[in-house]
């Protein structure tokens, strides 16, 4: 089956399923506890699995991973809690479960939106980690499938509950810098060659065709799995993705814009010679008409700073600038460049963790989701503005892929005309 009908069968699945007609929690439940599971172990999955049972009232049930090594950390990850979860590795047995509410997403991107479906249509809400989608149509399915099922979805751009950056927002709309008007964000990395993978036997501690689940299938390869799915089309979204995501979306935020009317993209794989296919250098842009506009440059393999930080946004406007540094921090300069307010991140980061990124900051994002299924909360990073923001992430790949300058619609992000240039250039 190829990912096309996958998804698509996936979506309308529900069709024939019994969805649950009472709250297993929130205000109306019997108690205010929730349950849920987690797919995806190998990193960042782990740490939901740990970050999730520490919030008072909420129990991890189920680990879902197709590896044996990746459940193991999962597992480790919750000894000591009281409920000993119980292991899944069939994603599409696991959601016709009735006895948990929600399901988080940390596998590899080419699964989050299948995975995000197949939980909608069997009623449960979901955190699903940035990028939401892997490609631009999949997050439109996800917010009809939301809208249609009535579930929450959270996804993982998790500045947007950090209390600092949500009040930084109120300030540059107030006027503090002006109409704010152009944003510059980055993200640098010293990553490693990948080599050239060689044909392997499938481990087996791994289920390679579960792993593959919607992709077009590929041989295994021993380069691939655990990480360095990230550089390969076929399963991965590249930097711009897997971390432009984050800044990217802030200045969408801070610029208070949806859809973009022109976009660009230059760059290549230049640091290394090796099975590496997107980017691991890129500048893109994003305009927004002819009032505000976005950049963005990836740096994955040369880590040399930008004002002294490996990731970060600036926001310029008219009277004014907003210097944020990777996490909950920023600054606020005047017209004439004078320092005029500085907010400290109330908790420290890395912004180079594969794990988290932003930290113990992550708690405010998560306590976010687990509160607004209780009712008690709304939820600050909803399906319908994650989409946009992964929508620009998409477009500059697609400009980088085919060398085009796209023009698109400002109502939803379609590409409308596509300027290709005259110099040949290669489709990988």
């Amino acid at each position: 089956m190829n990912r096309r009908n996958f998804i698509k069968q996936t979506s309308v699945a529900a069709a024939g399923l019994t969805i649950l007609n009472f709250p297993l929690s929130g205000k109306g439940a019997p108690s205010n506890k929730v349950v849920i599971a987690v797919m995806g172990l190998n990193g960042r999955g782990a740490y939901h699995a740990a970050k999730f049972a520490e919030i008072a009232g909420v129990e991890v049930a189920y680990l879902c991973d197709v590896e044996d090594g990746a459940l193991n950390k999962g597992l480790n990850a919750l000894k000591g809690k009281p409920r000993k979860p119980t292991v899944e590795k069939d994603i599409r047995k696991l959601v016709t479960r009735t006895d948990f509410d929600a399901l988080v997403i940390a596998a590899p991107d080419h699964w989050h939106a299948p995975a995000t479906l197949l939980g909608l249509a069997n009623g449960k809400h979901v955190y699903v980690e940035k990028p939401c989608s892997h490609n631009p149509h999949e997050s439109e399915l996800l917010i009809t499938a939301q809208s249609k099922y009535g579930k929450l979805v959270q996804v993982g751009s998790q500045r947007r509950s950090f209390p600092t950056l949500i009040n930084a927002v109120k300030e540059v709309k107030g006027g503090i810098i002006g109409e704010p008007y152009m944003a510059k964000s980055w993200y640098t990395n010293a990553r490693k060659p990948i080599g050239v993978g060689k044909t392997v036997n499938v481990p087996p501690t791994l289920d390679f065709n579960l792993w593959q689940g919607p992709a077009p299938r590929e041989a295994y390869r021993d380069n691939l799995v655990h990480y360095n799915w990230h550089w390969f089309w076929n399963w991965g979204t590249g930097e711009s993705c897997n971390n432009g995501n984050h800044e990217i979306d802030c200045c969408r935020w801070f610029l208070d814009v949806d859809f973009p009317t022109k976009v660009t993209s230059a760059g290549g794989r230049y640091a290394y010679t090796d099975d590496w296919e997107t980017p691991d250098t890129q500048i893109a842009s994003f305009e927004f008409g002819d009032k505000k506009v976005i950049t963005w440059e990836g740096r994955s393999c040369n880590s040399f700073r930008v004002e002294d930080s490996g990731r970060g946004f600036i926001i310029y406007g008219t009277k004014g600038t907003l210097v944020n540094l990777g996490g909950g921090d920023y600054k606020i300069y005047d017209g004439s460049n004078k320092l005029i307010k500085e907010v400290a991140p109330d908790l420290e980061i890395d912004p180079n963790d594969p794990v988290s990124a932003s930290g113990e900051a992550d708690m405010y994002h998560l306590n976010n989701f687990v509160e607004s299924i209780r009712g008690d909360a709304t939820i600050n990073a909803p399906i319908t503005e994650a989409h946009k923001s992964v929508v620009l992430c998409h477009l500059a790949n697609i400009a980088q892929r085919t060398g085009s300058t796209l023009h698109c619609d400002p109502r939803n992000g379609h590409i409308v005309v596509s300027a290709r240039p005259t110099a040949y250039f290669r489709f990988k």
